[in-house]
């Protein structure tokens, strides 16, 4: 058991002493001691010399013994033989007001602290049980000073009276309460709350508002009427024992606990309640036999069994029993309050018989801590770890952390995963430390089973040859079975904080990853069917736990995050990346980066191995999120389960494209008929991957781009020509470039596309498309992709519409002797501005009066265009002087054409009929043959007048809208709008009355000059500037 206390005799009254010790007080290195002969015995109590540190010279100059005699327990000091006249049965001090309070005979009297006379006899509390003494300090509730006030609480059968100091002032002012029944103990729950243990149960009493109020608990604790309390079922076992046979009842018994708790005994029941009187619904204590006295020394719970002569030591928290302490004959405990004692939270307590004083030592804590471990003892020791202050233990939560992993690694031993790996999340364990538990199926060469680790090594260096792989596990499993041996594998990881457990005492069941041996394989069976399954369904949480916090530290990159909040303010980056290591962590940036990128490619193996091993359908979602997998491992995996698709998921998020291109050339070659791998068969898998990748990797997206253009140009003209941000950022040098030597006609299908689609008037490709259109018409035979009719119609449209191609170049690469080529050269003519050579074509050549007479509207020049537009608005008289029109350049053609051809007069009177008023009268009647008769040229000439009678009408018209608009705006100024509120023109007026002021200076106009706005808005004339 926990060797937390050790008991030192410091009083031992001797044979020929006939006293007996009835009560003890101590405070400071004082002790006092009241007889039962009614004397007080002062001691100062010397504090023992550690013999260690005697030994290595750091005992201070006041422990150091002078000469070399050995200093004793107490020195007795002085011994008051009057004290009183009767036992003193209760002691206690007030230490504000330097006042002794004890109680004898049924009297509580107040003696002095330094002189132990006898000051006073509180009359009014004859008769007395018992008393309880406390200090507390208080704020007035006007000035907000502290003071120090002193209570003192006196039971007197039913009764209570109270008496208070203030700063050492005795208050002239008693108070009292009286209650049901007999009070039996009194304990003080806070500054103004009494708890007093009654006959019959406990009540809460406020010393302020006389309140007083039932606790109700199990058995003799005293519940409501009717109700069942006790651990069985009825009153205790004891107290039909004492009071059944006539014995006395037992005495109610209550202590302070930590953080605001209290636990009232009775009997062999128990109530854990708060500083209220409210329960906490925690399960009774199992005492076996009913305790003498009860108390606390921080952090423990104190019980003496005065019929067995032991104390027990126990876990508040767990009710586990630690220790049991031999005292014979002990029937008191004494635990010096803090306000008294400067020991802490009363750790050198005192225990007492008639005979004899013990004081209590405690071995310090950390030592406390290792007793438990090395017993196995891991929950209690978490419990205390908990419960003690930071200040009072070295390195409290890297102990607490390594207990709870400890914890952790034994129920994973018995098989009780979900508790194991939420044990060891909740304290962020090393993943390494964690997954070194799972065979190599899952933790591959990291494994701690001996036999497997060897194999994994193998396994793991026949990466993508799956037979082999199989193979070599068999052959080491049967050479394992034929030898039978026991292998112990050595831990040659260091962990992060060493244990200060000896390894070779801790139990198999809390054998943990942190010492130097493991237990022997027959003894720690591998992880197989049924349980593997469970712990690896365990398992998954705690990687993806672990995945998240080292994304706190790692770009996806591998690169160390420049900017990172620990989640705990209290802690440093180091120290929160130092829990994701074994080893610790190094100052060198770059060695804890590489540490970190190998723990987080542990973590996601693994978890991939975990998902492959369990769920093989939640592998593709890992693989599409940013991970460190081992590239070999995960090929290996997924090739022997078939897994393609995940497998070029993979490769795709890790940036190993070309092995994922290759992948899926190879499979999509393949026939359709073949099983292996037919979901990625054909081109269109290799497409869409293409379509994924950057612009930077162009040479790669061309290098795989040409089976897939040989399988189906169309779909794998996508890659260049979707809509998506990728291909239109594509560089188009080196995709035009690439298609040309692949195909014409793709390339003329992308350039196509980047110069209407997408707008692009970079002049060099506007010329290599036409280029590339003039040699495709041209030839005699086309690619099946496209007719000759689409490519002449696209070829001229393009020459029509383009404006960044250069003309002359074209012009050259077109014959003038082709009959395809006819128009081309008509529209490149006219883009050089040879317009009459343009149309020369469209009569002579072509033959085609439509398109000769449509050429004007949609090609001419922007010169041209305006001529045109100013002849149209031109009166007749000037028409002589402008400029000649394509019409006219037309009907030239038609009546004066070059030789050998002859005048054509059907297309040109057509011309004179359409278009005469928009072309000169003068040159276009000396292009007509006199021999033409009149009547011929009726159309043109009514056309001429008809035009000459517009203008003249249109700007009578328009003289005479303007005419009007004139007239009304003279007479909305001489008149007005007639809009009240509206411009009144000559006629309006403002009315200024006396109370009328400024808009600008608020005062009043008086007889001051005014001046009026616009909007009848009246202001000053100073202020209107």
């Amino acid at each position: 058991m926990l060797s937390a206390f050790t008991a030192r005799p410091i009083v031992e009254l001797k044979q020929r002493d006939k006293s007996k010790v009835e009560s003890i007080l101590a405070y400071g290195d004082r002790l006092l001691v009241g007889l039962n002969t009614g004397s007080l015995r002062v001691y100062r109590v010397n504090e023992p010399i550690d013999e260690t540190q005697a030994q290595n010279g750091i005992a201070s100059q006041d422990q150091r013994p002078s000469a070399s005699l050995k200093l004793d327990a107490v020195d007795l000091m002085r011994e008051e033989e009057k004290f009183s006249k009767h036992k003193v049965e209760q002691l206690a001090i007030i230490k504000e007001a330097n006042l002794l309070i004890s109680l004898s005979n049924a009297i509580v009297s107040i003696h002095d602290l330094q002189t132990y006379q006898l000051q006073e006899t509180l009359v009014k509390a004859k008769g007395a049980v018992v008393f309880a003494v406390t200090s507390n300090i208080v704020k007035e509730q006007t000035t907000g000073v502290p003071s120090i006030v002193s209570r003192l609480a006196v039971a007197v059968k039913r009764r209570i009276i109270l008496w208070s100091w203030h700063d050492s002032e005795l208050d002239a002012e008693t108070s009292e309460l009286t209650l049901v029944t007999g009070v039996k103990t009194l304990t003080w729950a806070a500054g103004t709350r009494l708890i007093a243990g009654l006959t019959s149960s406990y009540v809460l009493v406020d010393t302020e508002s006389s309140a007083v109020t039932d606790i109700v608990g199990p058995g003799s604790i005293g519940g409501a009427p009717g109700q069942d309390g006790g651990r069985f079922g009825g009153v205790g076992v004891s107290t039909i024992s004492y009071m059944g046979l006539g014995g006395i009842a037992p005495k109610p018994l209550a202590t302070h606990l930590g953080a605001g708790e209290m636990l009232l005994a009775k009997d062999i029941n128990t109530l854990f309640i708060d500083t209220e009187g409210r329960s906490l619904g925690r399960r009774q204590i199992p005492w076996a036999v009913a305790p003498e006295a009860i108390g606390y020394s921080y952090p423990y719970l104190l019980a003496l069994q005065a019929t067995k002569g032991t104390l027990e030591v126990r876990n508040p928290e767990t009710l586990t029993l630690l220790q049991t302490i031999s005292l014979p004959s002990a029937s008191q405990l004494h635990i010096p309050q803090p306000n008294i004692s400067l020991a802490h939270a009363g750790k050198g307590f005192l225990v007492l018989s008639e005979r004899c004083i013990w004081r209590m030592g405690a071995l310090d804590y950390d030592s406390q801590i290792n007793a438990l471990v090395d017993r196995t003892r891991l929950d209690e020791a978490i419990s205390l770890l908990e419960m003690l202050e930071d200040a009072l233990l070295k390195d409290k939560e890297g102990r607490l952390r390594e207990i709870k992993m400890l914890k952790a690694q034994t129920l994973f031993d018995l098989r009780r995963f979900r508790e194991s790996l939420e044990l060891f999340t909740e304290v962020s364990a090393p993943p390494q430390r964690v997954i070194r538990l799972f065979p190599p199926i899952i933790a591959g060469q990291t494994s701690s089973h001996p036999q497997s680790a060897r194999v994994a090594r193998e396994i793991d260096q026949a990466h993508g040859n799956g037979d082999g792989t199989n193979d070599a596990a068999q052959k080491h499993a049967e050479e394992d079975e034929s030898t039978g041996e026991d292998k112990v594998v050595v831990d040659d990881t260091k962990p992060r904080r060493q244990s200060t457990n000896d390894p070779q005492t801790t139990s198999d069941d809390t054998a943990s990853v942190s010492t130097k041996m493991h237990r022997p394989v027959d003894e720690t069976p591998e992880l197989e069917g049924k349980d593997l399954k469970a712990a690896t369904a365990e398992l998954r949480p705690f990687l993806v736990s672990a995945r998240t916090r080292l994304q706190r530290y790692l770009n996806p990159d591998g690169t160390l995050k420049d900017t990172v909040s620990p989640p705990n303010p209290s802690t440093s980056h180091v120290q929160e990346a130092q829990e994701l290591l074994l080893a610790d962590v190094p100052d060198s940036a770059e060695e804890r980066r590489q540490q970190l990128v190998e723990t987080a490619r542990l973590v996601d193996t693994t978890l991939f191995r975990a998902y492959m091993f369990a769920s093989p359908s939640l592998a593709g979602p890992l693989f599409r999120l940013d991970n460190f997998c081992d590239p070999d491992v995960v090929k290996e995996r997924l090739i022997e389960r078939g897994r393609y698709h995940d497998l070029i998921d993979f490769f795709h998020g890790k940036g190993l494209h070309q092995q994922a291109l290759e992948l899926l050339e190879k499979f999509g070659k393949k026939a359709q008929g073949d099983e292996t791998a037919s979901q990625l068969a054909g081109p269109q898998r290799t497409i869409a991957y293409l379509q994924t990748l950057p612009p930077e990797m162009i040479d790669l997206i061309l290098r795989f781009i040409e089976w897939p253009l040989d399988a189906d140009p169309n779909l794998a003209m996508e890659v260049f020509l979707a809509d998506s941000e990728r291909a239109e950022t594509l560089p188009r040098q080196k995709v035009m470039d690439f298609l040309h030597k692949k195909d014409k006609v793709l390339a003329i299908k992308y350039l196509k596309h980047i110069i209407v689609e997408l707008n692009d008037t970079t002049p060099s490709f506007h010329q290599r498309l036409a280029e590339e259109y003039i040699r495709g018409l041209r030839q005699q035979e086309l690619s099946a992709q496209i007719t000759k009719a689409e490519l002449t119609d696209d070829a001229l449209d393009f020459l029509r519409s383009s404006r960044y191609y250069q003309p002359y170049k074209a012009l050259q690469m077109l014959p003038a002797d082709d009959p395809n080529l006819y128009e081309a050269r008509a529209i490149v003519l006219n883009k050089m501005g040879q317009h009459k050579q343009a149309l020369d074509i469209y009569v002579f050549k072509m033959k085609d009066p439509n398109k000769a007479e449509e050429y004007d509207v949609p090609l001419n020049d922007r010169k041209g265009t305006a001529n045109v537009l100013l002849v149209i608005r031109s009166s007749a008289t000037d028409l002589e002087n402008k400029t000649t029109s394509i019409y006219h350049t037309l009907l030239s053609l038609y009546l004066s054409p070059p030789p050998p051809h002859k005048p054509q007069l059907g297309p040109a009177l057509n011309i004179l009929a359409k278009h005469g008023a928009r072309m000169p009268a003068a040159s276009t009647l000396e292009l007509i043959p006199e021999v033409l008769p009149i009547k011929e040229l009726e159309s043109y000439f009514r056309g001429r007048i008809r035009s000459a009678n517009t203008i003249v009408s249109e700007s009578r018209l328009i003289s005479a809208l303007r005419s009007n608009v004139a007239f009304a705006e003279e007479a909305k100024l001489r008149l007005g709008d007639g809009v009240p509120g509206g411009h009144g023109g000559r006629n309006r007026h403002v009315l200024i009355t006396e109370d009328r002021v400024c808009g600008v200076c608020y005062k009043r106009f008086g007889g001051s000059a005014i001046k009026v706005l616009p909007n009848n808005n009246v202001v000053h004339y100073g202020c209107s500037n």
